[in-house]
Protein backbone atom coordinates (compact mmCIF):
# COMPACT_ATOMS: atom_id res chain seq x y z
CA UNK A 1 0.00 0.00 0.00
CA UNK A 2 2.69 2.30 0.64
CA UNK A 3 4.67 1.68 -1.97
CA UNK A 4 1.76 2.49 -4.25
CA UNK A 5 1.05 5.67 -2.88
CA UNK A 6 4.81 6.34 -3.30
CA UNK A 7 4.26 5.70 -6.84
CA UNK A 8 1.56 7.98 -7.36
CA UNK A 9 3.37 10.55 -6.15
CA UNK A 10 6.51 10.05 -8.11
CA UNK A 11 4.02 9.97 -11.71
CA UNK A 12 2.18 13.10 -10.06
CA UNK A 13 5.61 14.58 -9.32
CA UNK A 14 6.61 13.69 -13.00
CA UNK A 15 3.52 15.34 -14.78
CA UNK A 16 3.88 18.32 -12.97
CA UNK A 17 7.84 18.62 -14.10
CA UNK A 18 6.25 18.08 -17.63
CA UNK A 19 3.92 20.70 -17.18
CA UNK A 20 6.53 23.08 -15.90
CA UNK A 21 8.91 22.48 -18.86
CA UNK A 22 5.54 22.85 -21.58
CA UNK A 23 4.24 26.12 -19.89
CA UNK A 24 8.00 27.27 -20.06
CA UNK A 25 8.09 26.67 -23.44
CA UNK A 26 4.97 28.03 -24.77
CA UNK A 27 6.15 31.47 -22.25
CA UNK A 28 9.36 31.53 -24.41
CA UNK A 29 7.45 31.25 -27.58
CA UNK A 30 5.23 33.92 -27.05
CA UNK A 31 7.94 36.50 -25.72
CA UNK A 32 9.57 35.84 -28.67
CA UNK A 33 6.79 36.33 -31.33
CA UNK A 34 5.78 39.45 -29.09
CA UNK A 35 9.50 40.79 -29.68
CA UNK A 36 9.68 39.50 -32.82
CA UNK A 37 6.32 41.78 -34.09
CA UNK A 38 7.35 45.08 -31.99
CA UNK A 39 10.69 44.71 -34.07
CA UNK A 40 8.33 44.41 -36.87
CA UNK A 41 6.29 47.38 -36.29
CA UNK A 42 9.35 49.79 -35.20
CA UNK A 43 11.46 48.97 -38.51
CA UNK A 44 8.69 50.04 -40.39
Amino acid sequence: MIKLAQKKKEEKEDTLKGTLASVMILGVFLIVSWFSVYALFLSR
